[in-house]
Parts: C-alpha cells; sequence; structure tokens
C-alpha cells in the first residue's frame, strides 16, 4: 500500500463508494503482513517512496515469488535483486512482463508505471568493464525509483582521457554514483571534477592485495576530495537508493 492507493481508499470512503468498515479492514494489514518465512513491509512506500526490496539471496523461488506475489496485489512495482539465473527463470515464468537484467542480476516487476520523481539525472560512473554487474545493479536499481540514468562505463583512471571526454555527462549529473574495483580511484577524480554528491561503490575487482574488495574500500574511505560517501563492497543497490534519495523531488 503507497500514498497513491491510501489517498484513493480515502476519496472512496468520502463519495460512499466505500464504507468504513470495509476501509478499516483494508487498512488493517498496515504495517506488515506475515507469510511465516518473510514479514513483508506494507509500509514502507508510505515512509520511503519505494516499497520493500526482495534480496534474492538465501531466498526459495517460491518464496522470492510469492512476497512479489503479495506486493504485485498491492498495486507496488517489485525489485528483487541478487536472483541467479534459475529463480529468474522461475520469476518470469510467474510473472511473464516482469523485466530480467543478467548483468545486474535483478528482475523488476511493473504493477504500474515508472514515475519520473526525480530532479535531475544520476550518472553511473563505472571503471572497469568488470565492475559492470555492480553498476548495472546500481542503473537498474536508479531506474525502478523512478529516475533518469546515464551510463558511463570502462572509463577508469588507467586511461583517464576516456572519462575527461564525457565530461557533458559529469557536469550535468545532480548525484553521481561511481563503481571502482582495484585501487579504488575513480571516486576522487570524479568529486574533484563535478561539484555534486559522489556515492562510491568499492567493488570486490582486483588481484590478491586488493583483499576482496577491502582495500579498494579503504581507499574511498580515505579520498582527499570533499563530497564522497562510501557504501559497502558491492552495494550497487544501496548506493542507487541513497542516490535516489538525494535526487528526489
Amino acid at each position: 500500500m503507497n500514498i497513491m492507493t491510501i489517498k484513493e481508499l480515502l476519496r472512496d470512503v468520502q463519495r460512499g463508494k466505500i464504507n468504513l468498515e470495509n476501509a478499516v479492514e483494508r487498512l488493517k494489514v498496515l504495517p506488515f503482513e506475515e507469510l511465516g518465512y518473510a514479514t513483508i513491509d506494507t509500509h514502507r512506500s508510505l515512509r520511503h517512496g519505494f516499497p520493500e526490496v526482495i534480496y534474492g539471496e538465501g531466498k526459495s523461488a517460491a518464496q522470492i515469488i510469492e512476497i512479489a506475489r503479495r506486493l504485485c496485489g498491492r498495486k507496488e512495482n517489485v525489485l528483487i535483486t541478487r536472483v541467479d539465473e534459475k529463480k529468474a527463470r522461475a520469476v518470469k515464468k510467474r510473472f511473464p512482463g516482469s523485466e530480467h537484467n543478467k548483468a545486474a542480476r535483478c528482475v523488476f516487476i511493473k504493477s504500474h508505471p515508472v514515475e519520473k520523481t526525480g530532479r535531475g539525472t544520476i550518472a553511473i560512473v563505472c571503471a572497469g568493464t568488470s565492475d559492470v554487474p555492480v553498476a548495472e545493479e546500481a542503473s537498474v536499481t536508479a531506474e525502478a525509483m523512478g529516475n533518469r540514468v546515464e551510463r558511463l562505463y570502462d572509463v577508469g583512471v588507467a586511461g583517464l582521457h576516456r572519462l575527461l571526454y564525457k565530461k557533458d555527462i559529469l557536469f550535468s549529473a545532480n548525484v553521481l554514483v561511481v563503481v571502482a574495483g582495484m585501487e579504488g580511484a575513480l571516486p576522487s577524480v570524479v568529486a574533484g571534477l563535478v561539484g555534486r554528491p559522489v556515492v562510491a561503490v568499492p567493488t570486490s575487482v582486483g588481484y590478491g592485495a586488493n583483499l576482496g574488495g577491502l582495500t579498494t574500500m579503504l581507499a574511498m574511505l580515505n579520498s582527499c576530495s570533499a563530497g564522497v560517501s562510501v557504501v559497502n563492497i558491492d552495494n550497487g543497490f544501496g548506493a542507487a537508493y541513497v542516490a535516489s534519495l538525494i535526487n528526489r523531488e
């Protein structure tokens, strides 16, 4: 249940289309719904402006489908992250109109068209091709949350001219999500160029001393450029969520 459905329900009561008892019954499910293996936060849209997102890892296909079915029944758009090919196929079979982004490992089920609510563009900037899965998770999330997204991929510091060639995209963005592995230098470079918030995403891409992304994360936390905030390793979803809140009208 979101703000739109709450307003519609109250209008129906005001117009006499539904009586108070039926309205109360529909509101009883707020703020959550228990399924035994999951407790769905049905109040999330009212608080955050976007419904609860389903994290696919550790859940069975059947559990994901049932949670998604309940959310869709409330006319919510449903984003499912970190789903493998097998689970994605099961979800698409149950929801034929759903969109599966293989690189992002995300499935998006539209119960209604996505309304563009962002003030400006969110630029998703990615250092290398190996970082694309995390960048795509960020891009899919930002789009699902109603933002205009510009993708700027494979523009890492090993060939800085590639980034500068796309400076128009950098300077026009309202918020930037910068994804990088290895030594994690790209967010510092971008933040040094633009006067907008930069959300840095360290990835687990790198050789041994990268330590599964720990070296990258520590480098980003120690950025000498102002305006950089850092999310967890490989957390493209979290970065896009923060960027969406910054970009909201």
